[in-house]
């Protein structure tokens, strides 16, 4: 659109608010500027157009037929967008929240402990969206990210939900035959890693434990990692927050746990003031862990 033709906006807001309540003064008060802003709004106005708009009539304004027509077609326009924008505003309050999460923490963290947010907030409807794929928060339409990292996502709101302790872990039976003594004894069990996620060797590497020489089977997702690691197939390392509903149900059993200052799940999101219902959900997700 070529806007050259089209005056300064905030003249024209300027000229509306004149033009509808009848004075400077009040245009002014409306708008939170001075009256003689208004007043070099009106001036400029009129030297864009080459036409008298409004002059003086006693300690008001009166219109001029042009600035009359002007006046009625601002507002028809003002109507229009703002017609526009509470369209697209109740539109998007209306549209469930959508989140994307690692299918780690969707299956293992938020799941069992979703039912009790749709039992206190019935209203809000979710849209779970998990996936490893990063998305972009600033152009589509996500209005929360939980990813697991070090929180190093520059031009959004990162703040940490839960910090990063691990455990390696295996089914009882394993253990028993595997007849572990010391962490050394690990490196000779299987292991069950998820396909193209390298942190975890990293991680157990950091941990004097160096998998090169182990036998490794990787999985295209966590969650098939961890129905594995169920079975007994063979070991695993995990966030804590994924494996303690196993560990106390006694599904898996903790070999060792230590902590990874340096990860842990953020809460990633837009720099954008959030809705009522992200916020509302993210108070819960703080209140839940």
């Amino acid at each position: 659109m070529d806007w050259r033709p089209i005056p300064s906006l905030s003249a024209l807001r300027a000229f509306e608010a004149m033009a509808r309540l009848g004075g400077l003064s009040a245009a002014a008060r409306e708008l939170n500027v001075t009256h003689a802003a208004i007043a070099q709004h009106i001036r400029y106005l009129e030297d864009f157009l080459t036409v008298k708009l409004a002059y003086r009539d006693g300690r008001g304004m009166r219109l001029t037929p042009s600035g009359s027509a002007l006046s009625k077609a601002l507002q028809d326009g003002f109507k229009t967008i703002a017609g526009g924008i509470r369209s697209v505003k109740v539109d998007h309050e209306a549209r469930p929240l959508q989140i994307t999460l690692t299918p780690g923490f969707a299956e293992n963290w938020l799941m069992p402990r979703l039912g009790s947010f749709w039992a206190n907030h019935p209203e809000i409807e979710l849209s779970l969206n998990p996936s490893t794929k990063l998305v972009d928060l600033v152009a589509g339409d996500i209005d929360l990210a939980i990813r697991f990292g070090q929180g190093a996502w520059t031009g959004l709101l990162v703040e940490k939900l839960v910090g990063a302790g691990y455990c390696i872990v295996g089914q009882s039976d394993l253990m028993g035959r595997l007849a572990v003594k010391s962490p050394k004894d690990l490196l000779s069990a299987p292991w069950l890693l998820q396909r193209q996620i390298m942190e975890p060797e990293h991680i157990l590497k950091l941990q004097g434990l160096d998998l090169a020489q182990s036998t490794i089977t990787r999985f295209a997702t966590n969650a098939l990692v961890l129905a594995a690691a169920r079975t007994g197939l063979g070991l695993t390392i995990q966030a804590e927050s994924l494996v303690d509903a196993d560990i106390a149900e006694g599904r898996l059993i903790c070999i060792k746990r230590f902590q990874c200052k340096q990860h842990g799940y953020y809460l990633v999101r837009p720099q954008t003031a959030p809705s009522a219902k992200l916020t509302t959900f993210i108070a819960w997700l703080k209140r839940s862990l």
